[in-house]
This record gives C-alpha cells, structure tokens and sequence, in this order.
C-alpha cells in the first residue's frame, strides 16, 4: 500500500511538472511567432496553444488547489480571447502571478438600510460599515460575527474608516458631522462640526494624526486628530467632492469630484497642485497607489483610468464595466487594481497590460463599494444592504 500511494504521489507531481512546463513554453513559442508571423497567423496560432494549456489544467486540476484556480483563469482568458483575438503578451507569467482566486465565502445581513462603504483595518481582521440605517458596523472577517455597532449619527452614515492603528473609527455623516469613535471601548470620543453639508467620505493620513474629508459644499476639510480642531479647508472644486485620499507619505491628498475632475492637493500649504481631466462624468472614488506615483480612478462614465502624480497625464484607461463604476482600489503590490460597478460585478485588471483578469459576480443589484484588504486576501463589498466577503 506505501508503495502504491508513493506511485501516485509520483504521478501527480509528473503531472503537475508536465502542466507547468507547458505554461512556461508558452513565453518561448510566443517570441518565435512574433519574429515570424503576421497578425492574422498570430490570432491563428493563440487559440490552439491556450486550449491546450486549458486541457491540461482542466485534466490535472484533481491534484491540487492551485490547478483548480489556474483553470478558472485560463477559462477567464479563453472568454475574453473570444472576443478580442490578439497576443497575450507574457501569458505564462499573468496565469503564475495570478493564481489567486477569488471566490464567495460569506454573506453578512445586519444593516437596515444602503451600505456605502466598506473598509478593512490594516490587519485585514476586521471591516468597518456605514449605512443609511445611521450606523456604523465593526465585522470580524474570518467568522463574519458582527463587533460592535456604533449608535450616534441622526442621518445617514456615508462612509467610515479604521485609524492606521486600528483604535479608532471615524465617521461621515448626512448630519453634517464627523464622530470618532473609540473601538476598543465602543464608545463615541469626538464630534467634529465644520461642513456647510453632508460628509461623503473620510479618510485617515498615514501616521493617524489627521482626517481628511469632503462634502457636496465643496471643500476638503483637514483635522487634528488629537484635538479634534479643523487646521485646513481646501477650495478649488466646482462641484460636489465624493471621495478623498491621502498620499502613501500623507503629502499630498487626491479628490475626486462631481464636476468630472480629480484635485491633487498640497497637504502643508492647502494648495491644489494639478486638475487632471479626462473623464466625461462624476469622478466617484481616487485612490494613490502604493508607491505613491500613479492615482487610479472611476466614474459614472464607465471607466477607470491611471494617472501619473508628477506630470498629470493620463496614462491607462480600462473599459469593461457596462454602468457606472463606484469604487476602486489597488492590491498593495501595485500590479493589480480592483473596481466595482453598478453593473453588479467587481473586476480585477493587470495594471501593466490593461487586462481584466477576474470577474466577481454574485450580487443582486448595484455595488456601491468594495475594499481589498491590505494582505491582498480578501476582497469586501456591498450592495444595498447586504456586504459580501470574498476569498
């Protein structure tokens, strides 16, 4: 019996081998066709080569998890190769990177009312919710066992976000205010009084000392944590200011705005840097990414486009979703960038080449946020009242 179970075990690694060497050969056969073919002889040759790679991994998926999920991404590429034939450029590489995937694994059905957003702490362990029901939810992300609830607000919750730390919760409300609220003792620590209207984000700079936030009265409003006490209000905006981010080295801010414009914002001086334009709609979210030198965003147009910090050039746009695009995020590597839309699907894009690399359906209606959690092993998001975690 030892001997026939090392046999198999034998068989499954030579299986697995065979797989991977047919992944990595694509990388090789790729350059030769495109020394010595045409563009149609190109689009001839890409099909068979990735159905074989598809039959092998749909043959060999039996042996491990990570076989199952490569299969689901090379199924992925075969519908979007349907539809836009061409060369996939380093395919051997985006199946391996990309591996992870992801898939439903709870429901969480406590709020009352619309959810608009959903945020991890920076252990990734738990979300925070606000919700038109006025409140603010704390969810513990590996049992989906709801903390704390936080009572307070006389209107609708627009948005909420753990402190780098984890301590504290701050809230943005429809009753022009925003609340701190202490996490480890559940209770309210400060009401900050300032905007002329409702608070439709807030954001914590990277050391926890400041908040960030903004309203349809125009403005980006930056407080002292400690004290409580505005230090900044940042003009420039025509419009509504949806959401507000701060810079990985808190420098700068990013907004985005209803007058179809993204601000880029000196934190020190409260001066607007550069407007960039580019979107035809609502700019709904920005976000920087990691490194601090490009900015995603999304929009009522339909798209999500990547900007350059420095010179304020757009430099990608990604179109896929079929409605409005409502959040958006970047892993933490920098390389891959997720969207929500009220099309009811979340998407994952490849950064460098634009493409979508996984589509996430399973809600009912619009989703109005999502979050990626700062392991890049968890997506969260929600729609209306209901938040989905995804793994």
């Amino acid at each position: 019996m030892a001997v026939e179970k090392e046999e198999k075990g034998d068989s499954n690694v030579h299986n697995q081998n065979l797989f991977l060497n047919q992944l990595s050969s694509f990388d090789t056969i790729k350059q030769s066709e495109e020394m010595n073919t045409t563009t149609n002889e190109e689009e001839i040759a890409i099909s068979p080569l990735v159905r074989s790679i598809h039959d092998y991994a749909c043959r060999y998926s039996h042996t491990n998890k990570k076989f199952v999920e490569i299969k689901v991404i090379i199924q992925n590429w075969l519908r979007n190769l349907n539809i836009t034939l061409g060369w996939i450029h380093d395919f051997d590489k985006i199946v391996g990177k990309y591996a992870k995937h992801f898939q439903l694994s709870n429901t969480l059905r406590e709020h009352q009312g619309k959810i608009n957003t959903v945020r991890f702490s920076s252990d990734s362990r738990k979300i925070v919710s606000s919700s038109h029901d006025g409140t603010v939810q704390v969810w513990d992300v590996a049992s989906g066992e709801q903390l704390q609830i936080f009572r307070g607000h006389s209107e609708w919750v627009y948005a909420a976000e753990f402190s780098p730390d984890g301590n504290i919760v701050a809230s943005g409300s429809c009753d022009q205010t925003i609340r701190l609220w202490d996490v480890k003792l559940g209770t309210e620590m400060m009401i900050l009084n300032g905007h002329l209207s409702s608070i439709w984000d807030v954001t914590f700079s990277p050391d926890g000392k400041y908040i960030a936030s903004c309203s349809p009265d125009k403005t980006i409003r930056i407080w002292d944590v400690k004290s409580g006490k505005e230090i900044k209000t940042l003009e420039g905006h025509l419009s509504s200011i949806e959401g507000v981010h701060f810079s990985p080295d808190g420098q700068m801010l990013a907004s985005s705005s209803y007058d179809h414009t993204i601000g880029l914002w000196d934190v020190k001086s409260g001066e607007m840097l550069k407007v960039l334009k580019g979107h035809s709609h609502f700019v709904t979210r920005v976000k920087f990414a990691p490194d601090g030198k490009c900015i995603v965003s999304c929009s009522d147009d339909k798209t999500v486009r990547i900007w350059d910090v420095e010179s304020g050039k757009e430099l990608k746009v990604f179109k896929g979703h079929i409605h409005s695009v409502k959040d958006v995020k970047y892993f933490t590597d920098g390389q891959t960038i997720a969207s929500c839309s009220s099309d009811k699907t979340i998407r994952l894009w490849d950064v460098k080449s634009g493409n979508e690399i996984q589509r996430l359906e399973g809600h009912s209606g619009s989703i109005v946020c999502m979050d990626v959690s700062p392991n890049n092993n968890v997506i969260v998001s929600a729609c209306p009242a209901t938040i989905l975690i995804w793994q």
